[in-house]
């Protein structure tokens, strides 16, 4: 009976590169000036609501003045996750 002959085929293929998409590269320009912006902004709202005694930024808010600066800190730590 007739042997069939072997294929030749290279030792090794390299698997082909896989590359990123090109949006999760890099970040917007505006992320970082935004992130810190928030993280400063949401500082010092809560740092003037408690050195003005509880009056400033927005005496109607009261206490939601805490809130509102944490609020921006928390937001801007956030956005720290996704900066790349």
């Amino acid at each position: 009976m007739p042997e069939s002959r072997g294929r030749s085929k290279p030792a090794y293929t390299p698997p082909p590169t896989k590359r990123p998409p090109k949006r999760d590269l890099v970040n917007p320009t505006w992320w970082v000036p935004v992130m810190v912006g928030l993280m400063v902004v949401g500082l010092i709202w809560t740092a003037a609501f408690y050195i003005t005694g509880q009056q400033y930024p927005i005496p109607a808010l009261g206490r939601w003045n805490i809130g509102i600066g944490f609020g921006m800190m928390i937001v801007g730590f956030g956005m720290t996750t996704r900066w790349r």
